[in-house]
């Protein structure tokens, strides 16, 4: 099954943020990206709820450097909406190799006539070349991404040469309910570690931590555009 991709994506600015800085309507980046921020990226790039994108490794080519600036954000709390003053601390420069692949969603099996792996794999190729069906965000819309096709090791990391880089607990994602299977949401979280440049993301139902959000029901479309009566 051919459906594994890789590509280069890099950006001025990026903000990956760490929920625990956003209870005083600050933010602050995590000093790498997360899985689920990787997976939007992705699924900018080209995306169909009849698979999933998994995330498998990403690799950190320019110096991890931040840069604190002052937004005025719109704050909707009280009588109408008013600007606020905030500080956000970014990621700055940044650039990244990503490999991903993608699985069949088993709980859409109303889309099983478009589980053709060489499709999508084609498909996909071909957006990486032209920088994506949709607007590349590197973890908030500000930060306007680009990508473009590369082979994932090539060139010389930045950190090539360091055995290992802790950074403590992290976000890893978000369950969703069309992609589990069950009418809840939930959060995972787990200890990432990078070896010469290169984060091994574990796969969703590996996390060690996993938080229940709330109730959530899926509202896939009634039609799924293939048995639809006249359409083809």
């Amino acid at each position: 099954m051919k459906n594994q991709i890789e590509f280069k994506v890099w950006g001025r600015f990026a903000l990956f943020t760490d929920p625990v800085t956003r209870i005083g309507g600050e933010k602050c980046s995590y000093h790498i990206p997360t899985y689920e921020a990787l997976k939007g990226i992705t699924k900018s790039i080209y995306w169909k709820p009849s698979f999933i994108w998994i995330v498998d490794r990403v690799r950190v080519m320019k110096p991890i450097r931040t840069q604190s600036k002052g937004i005025k954000p719109l704050d909707h709390v009280g009588k109408g909406a008013r600007h606020d003053l905030a500080i956000y601390t970014y990621l700055v420069d940044v650039e990244y190799q990503v490999q991903a692949h993608f699985e069949w969603n088993r709980h859409r099996k109303d889309l099983e006539q478009d589980w053709v792996d060489g499709k999508h794999y084609s498909i996909v190729q071909r957006m990486i070349e032209r920088g994506g069906r949709r607007d590349i965000c590197l973890g908030a819309r500000e930060c306007q991404g680009y990508v473009e096709p590369c082979m994932f090791g090539e060139g010389v990391s930045h950190y090539q040469n360091i055995d290992e880089v802790s950074f403590g607990l992290m976000f890893h994602g978000f369950d969703y309910p069309d992609e589990i299977g069950e009418n809840n949401l939930y959060s995972r979280f787990w200890w990432p570690v990078m070896s010469e440049g290169i984060v091994e993301f574990l796969s969703p139902e590996k996390c060690p931590t996993r938080k229940f959000i709330k109730q959530m029901v899926p509202s896939p479309p009634k039609s799924n555009g293939f048995a639809e009566e006249g359409l083809l």
